[in-house]
């Protein structure tokens, strides 16, 4: 700790004074602020007035420049006109001028594939081929396997299953 004296220079009413640093009056400059935002309103109100008149000068230019509707056009009924407003069908589900809900629709097939996997019924009953339930038919290939014993198929197995029976086992 230094015992000399520390060269002071107090102005009045015992503020340091020093030539080298002022200090502000305020801290912020709020009126240049306030102009700042009050021109950058007014820039955006005049960017959406430009944008609007751009869109009318457009929509303008756009209509005039349409050709004239062709006179068959001109005599058909508002519901003709809104008959050939949508492309033919098939259309997507769920898009405006289908009728039908999708959910509906599937719904109904739904219903549909459940009533066709449980019924009964002959495909061709000349040939033999016969619809049957799922679940029955799965019990079916449980039981018998996958082309079953019966037809050309099984009489083509049981020669070469009994001569594989037959032949004897070679041990060494």
């Amino acid at each position: 700790m230094s015992t000399e004296h520390h060269n002071t220079a107090h102005g009045q009413n015992g503020v340091p004074r020093n030539e080298t640093v002022a200090f502000e009056p305020q801290d912020v400059h709020t009126r240049s602020i306030y102009w700042y935002l009050i021109s950058l309103a007014i820039a955006t109100v005049l960017a959406f007035l430009a944008a609007g008149l751009f869109q009318r000068v457009s929509d303008k230019m756009l209509l005039e420049s349409q050709p004239a509707p062709m006179p068959m056009r001109q005599r058909m009924t508002q519901e003709q006109k809104a008959d050939t407003m949508y492309p033919p069908e098939p259309r997507l589900q769920g898009v405006p001028g289908h009728e039908q809900d999708p959910q509906t629709d599937l719904r109904e097939k739904l219903a549909a594939d459940k009533q066709a996997n449980e019924s009964w019924g002959w495909v061709d009953q000349n040939s033999g081929i016969a619809q049957i339930p799922v679940s029955e038919a799965m019990k079916l290939i449980v039981a018998k396997g996958v082309h079953g014993p019966s037809g050309k198929a099984a009489e083509l197995a049981k020669p070469a299953a009994s001569a594989a029976n037959a032949a004897p086992e070679k041990t060494n």
